[in-house]
């Protein structure tokens, strides 16, 4: 099963038979087999016919409806899952103190073991960077966490260290590529930009996951309630944003892949990918969900890992147990 991004402005994507087809102006873009594709992202001004919606929803395929540089607007997706006992589950640990401080301990604690295995990783190839007092930051917020009582004490010492990583991140830049702190609203360098799209693909992906499984998305454990903000997934994110964004951005800067001439500045003071360039990072980003490795004793995808990490935390809210998140070994 794959993924679809239709990105091409003023396109339709409609189904005949047993194929999916994009076209523009008479002309046909693209066809797939329908019964290939798992989920189906819109990247601005894409028409669908009513066949093709009545097909993705009668198929559980989910649709996200992005902004033509990647902010979520909305999404189609069927019926929600009957999941009922999961929900009623997941109320009632939200309104459990002891529980959401133990998986926040858990999230933030494989966070930070994450993000500063990168940054080793990175030193022992290039010892002549210092990374020493921002190692130090995180060390010390690592030793810190399981003697806190309070998600926000947590959150605080997260904060700390996510920037001290940014720092070391900048570091690892080679070719000038332009990074002083993490920007979002909007992207103001290249390297928020990539970060940026990375991060709300990944997010995108696991709000699917979390519907379909049952999950109340806008219930979280770490992140609190906020109106209209999709917490749970943000939980989740958390153990991935290193290993697959960050180490997809920092590969595709510093071996070339993407370069500032790929970028172009809005009005808004936004950076942001070019048409093509948007593209080559799309294709880049599924080979990274796709590519197998070995975990343990059995190799996997990034992709598979979501799955099955969402299902992960589905036991651990029915049996009120402990979540144990990704770990980069």
């Amino acid at each position: 099963m794959s993924t679809l991004y239709l990105t091409e402005q003023g396109s339709k994507l409609r189904k005949t038979s047993q194929r999916l087809v994009v076209e523009k102006g008479g002309t046909t873009l693209l066809e797939v087999p329908a019964f290939d594709i798992d989920r189906v992202l819109i990247f601005g001004a894409v028409q669908l016919s009513t066949q093709a919606i009545s097909f993705l929803l009668n198929s559980g395929i989910d649709v996200s409806f992005l902004s033509v540089h990647g902010r979520l607007k909305g999404k189609l997706t069927p019926v929600e899952s009957k999941n009922v006992f999961l929900r009623l589950a997941q109320y009632d640990r939200y309104k459990d103190d002891e529980f959401k401080l133990m998986i926040a301990k858990s999230i933030v604690v494989t966070k930070q073991k994450n993000l500063r295995t990168l940054i080793l990783r990175y030193q022992r190839n290039h010892p002549e960077i210092d990374f020493v007092s921002e190692l130090d930051t995180i060390t010390n917020a690592l030793a810190s966490i399981p003697n806190k009582k309070t998600i926000s004490s947590i959150m605080g010492l997260e904060g700390a260290s996510t920037g001290a990583y940014y720092r070391c991140f900048a570091k690892m830049l080679s070719h000038n590529f332009a990074f002083e702190k993490r920007t979002r609203h909007p992207p103001l360098d290249p390297t928020n930009a990539l970060l940026s799209l990375g991060y709300v693909l990944i997010t995108n992906e696991i709000a699917a996951l979390v519907e379909s499984t049952g999950f109340d998305p806008f219930i979280g454990f770490l992140h609190g309630l906020r109106y209209g903000r999709q917490s749970l997934p943000l939980d989740l994110v958390e153990e991935f944003r290193y290993p697959v964004i960050d180490g997809l951005v920092l590969t595709l800067i510093n071996k070339e892949s993407i370069k500032e001439t790929d970028f172009h500045n809005e009005s808004n003071g936004a950076v942001l990918l070019n048409k093509d360039s948007f593209r080559r990072f799309l294709n880049h980003y599924e080979e990274r969900m796709e590519k197998p490795f070995k975990v343990k004793d059995t190799y996997t995808s990034y992709r598979k890992l979501f799955r099955m990490q969402v299902e992960h935390l589905e036991h651990a809210v029915i049996n009120r147990g402990l979540y144990q998140p990704f770990l980069v070994r």
